[in-house]
């Protein structure tokens, strides 16, 4: 093989718990993960040496900044190859918005790379690999519906849920920093005394596991949360307000994904998804917005990169 092209899907959280500090300095978290059909593309082509990569979105780094970029680096030592590669990104996962485009791009390298190079690796080796870039990025590599504890990398799958529609809404000027929400959360609850306890009416773990088991719709939807909110939506005022806009225009339930500022809302039917996108880009107009749905997988590999049509 000498070429190939990889579809990386992004993610959302439909539960994210932080249960306190480590020592390594990441949270201890609690998190259910799931696969959404809006991705990038990923084409690899094998080249005698070095990694060039590029990518149709100026803003996006080409160097080592970039994730995928790491993830050739670290096939490159770790497996001691010389083999090279060429790596084009094309963007539709929009940048800084909570998720997982960039990791998504790091695992579509892992699995691309694996076959391009006759590495020989299982998805555990690759999802070991994976969790020294970044703690999303073993979940991408398979991705579907899992859950995530540690700092996001112990990960056990449930049971995929495929098909339900999903509304995202994300500002187009703002990016939220990961390492900055998760430093304002503990900030917060040091100066509430070292008090890290959840509020008793947020939803538990249960709640959401129980919801996803009965593939409940109307029960996910009451089970959703986010304990990122907490410091995100008070900086970051249009962030509620889009949560507020989803649910009036017919979300079951909706919430914040990751560290934000995308938002989504899980949706009756795709019938009214589309409806509800229409109506809020007339009402918001600096905000972007997708009718997508839960995936039930997380990276797809094409061989030939002319076999896989535009989606």
């Amino acid at each position: 093989m000498q070429a190939c092209t990889l579809i990386a899907r992004a993610k959302i959280n439909l539960y994210l718990e932080i249960l306190g500090s480590r020592p390594d300095g990441y949270s201890e978290v609690a998190m259910v993960l799931q696969s959404i059909h809006l991705a990038d593309r990923l084409q690899l082509k094998s080249r005698p040496h070095g990694i060039h990569l590029t990518c149709d979105r100026p803003e996006v780094p080409t160097d080592a900044r970039n994730l995928a970029y790491r993830a050739a680096e670290l096939l490159q030592k770790e497996c001691h190859s010389a083999a090279g590669v060429e790596i084009h990104i094309e963007k539709h996962i929009p940048v800084a918005a909570g998720l997982a485009g960039g990791s998504a791009d790091a695992a579509a390298v892992l699995v691309g790379l694996n076959q391009l190079w006759g590495l020989g690796l299982t998805v555990g080796e690759l999802q070991s690999l994976a969790a020294r870039l970044g703690s999303d990025i073993p979940f991408c590599i398979q991705g579907g519906t899992q859950l995530a504890t540690g700092r996001g990398e112990v990960l056990e799958p449930l049971a995929d849920w495929e098909g339900i529609p999903v509304l995202l809404a994300k500002p187009k000027h703002l990016g939220v920093s990961t390492a900055w929400a998760y430093q304002a959360f503990r900030s917060r609850q040091g100066s509430l005394g070292g008090d890290a306890l959840p509020k008793p009416t947020l939803p538990t773990l249960p709640q959401a596991l129980a919801a996803l088991s009965r593939q409940d719709p109307p029960a996910l939807a009451r089970s959703l949360r986010n304990d990122l909110e907490q410091v995100v939506l008070p900086e970051y005022a249009i962030v509620g307000e889009l949560r507020q806009a989803l649910l009036s225009a017919g979300a079951l339930g909706s919430l914040m994904s990751g560290s934000g500022p995308t938002v989504f809302g899980i949706m009756p039917s795709l019938e009214l998804a589309a409806q509800a996108r229409d109506t809020l880009r007339r009402q918001f107009q600096d905000v972007e917005f997708w009718v997508t749905q839960f995936a039930p997988t997380g990276i797809l590999l094409q061989p030939d990169p002319c076999s896989l049509s535009p989606t």
